[in-house]
């Protein structure tokens, strides 16, 4: 089996995702006052168009945050559902300004999630660390293996949370194996 770099498929994903929005044809300002009369009165054909004809619009503005940071798919997808989202909730006003300010808060939030998941997983990894660290010495100290109560008493931890910490220790050297092999 051929390896492929996961960054060159996303790249080739988010290329043909671009290809595909220059077939679609973007709303004009008159078109588009006439769907969002007829989205309001919950016409599902106006709001398929309205959101079709401004997929073209929503990757622009997702542009900026075509950084590395999120992966192209999820950034089209944040940037989509955001679309969805502006077309679904419009009660009047600025449309476009709407799309705009959806985009971003959903692009933003994604962004933040994923520091949050980044955190917690170094913070996990930190504590796998300490445990193995405390483990060792307590097993120096006590001529055997710490019991899982033993290296909870000493972490201030409760059993379940050293049990959580040594599975998913295990998960992730069960995944590295499979991944090398």
């Amino acid at each position: 089996m051929e390896y492929r770099d996961e960054t060159v498929e996303q790249e080739d994903f988010y290329q043909m995702y671009l290809d595909d929005l220059e077939e679609i044809v973007p709303c004009t300002e008159a078109e588009r006052k006439v769907l969002l009369a007829k989205a309001s009165q919950g016409d599902e054909g106006a709001k398929k168009r309205l959101v079709e004809g401004h997929l073209k619009l929503a990757m622009e503005l997702a542009s900026d945050y075509m950084d590395g940071a999120l992966s192209p798919g999820d950034v089209i997808q944040e940037a989509n559902m955001a679309l969805l989202t502006a077309v679904s909730e419009y009660e009047g006003g600025d449309f476009l300004r709407m799309i705009r300010e959806c985009i971003r808060q959903s692009l933003e939030e994604a962004l933040e999630d994923q520091r949050r998941e980044q955190t917690a997983g170094e913070e996990a990894a930190a504590r796998a660390n300490v445990l193995q660290e405390v483990s060792r010495v307590m097993a120096e100290e006590l001529g055997r293996e710490a019991t899982v109560e033993e290296l909870a008493e000493r972490m201030k931890m409760t059993s379940d949370e050293i049990r959580d910490i040594m599975k998913m220790t295990i998960d992730a050297v069960s995944i590295l194996d499979r991944s090398v092999k």
